[in-house]
């Protein structure tokens, strides 16, 4: 049985992922953040250290997080393989969102130092000269992490904790979701037996806020507002062929499992 490292295993992909390991029966160590991980064999490491929302106020912890950490497990680290988790973000102002596709950064935007940190991570990566190093590019991952500021977690506390959503973008916004169940069958899979170096994990359909919303409002009957000024903010679809063809990947829609987010955000705050 093949053993794994999750680096980062404390955060919500990263204890999803511990969980889905274990319950293979994997065996499954996951360090603590201060822990030296550069002294035993890590067998199949998979690089979930990052920050999410909360980026934009901490640059030092991003650039450690994506960057610095992982600089020193690819240069001493002993592993049998490693797969770094990077972001869809990156095709932000592309045309199109396939694995080899060219990208496009501009480092004066509020969010480039997100979507370059990640891809230096990336280009560490591909040019360490390791055997069995490959790059999970993930989605907006949803599911059960209501402690998150990320904007399906917010929308949902709002609507049910508020009754009332006031949105910071406009509902023709649209972007990819994509299930953290998705992610951490997947993620194994491609640690194991990825025949690539670079996979898109996404739902491959992009959702718009008004879709959402109409949902929400449906289950939870509260109002919606969006804010002044309100911007559109589209993102390319996805192209997800590698995931299907190699792993019969199938996603869940958001649209049909919002519902019971929604119902799961009830129990756990203890509402009706």
């Amino acid at each position: 049985m093949a053993a794994f490292t999750v680096l980062g295993g404390s955060g919500f992909i990263g204890s999803s992922l511990v969980r889905q390991l274990q319950s293979q029966r994997f065996s499954c160590w996951s360090p603590r953040r201060d822990e030296n991980v550069l002294n035993r064999p890590l067998g199949h490491a998979i690089y979930c250290i990052g920050l999410t929302a909360d980026f934009r106020g901490r640059p030092w912890d991003t650039a450690r997080a994506h960057v610095v950490r992982l600089l020193e497990i690819l240069e001493k680290g002993d592993f049998t393989s490693l797969l770094y988790l990077s972001t869809t973000r990156v095709y932000e102002g592309g045309e199109s969102a396939g694995e080899e596709d060219p990208l496009y950064l501009h480092p004066s935007k509020p969010d480039a130092l997100y979507n370059i940190s990640k891809l230096m991570g990336e280009s560490l990566c591909l040019s360490s000269g390791r055997a069995d190093v490959r790059i999970a590019r993930l989605s907006n991952v949803y599911g059960g992490d209501f402690s998150a500021d990320s904007f399906l977690s917010y929308i949902v506390r709002d609507a049910v904790a508020q009754g009332k959503v006031i949105l910071q973008s406009a509902m023709t916004s649209e972007k990819d979701y994509v299930h953290i169940d998705d992610v951490v069958r997947l993620l194994p899979q491609i640690s194991l037996s990825g025949r690539h170096r670079l996979y898109n994990i996404a739902s491959g359909v992009n959702t718009t806020n008004r879709a959402l919303m109409e949902v929400i409002q449906r289950v939870t009957a509260c109002a919606v507002e969006v804010a002044d000024g309100a911007e559109r903010t589209v993102f390319p679809t996805i192209c997800i062929d590698r995931i299907r063809d190699e792993f019969g990947f199938v996603p869940l829609r958001i649209l049909d499992g919002l519902g019971d987010m929604i119902t799961e955000y009830r129990r756990r705050a203890g509402g009706p």
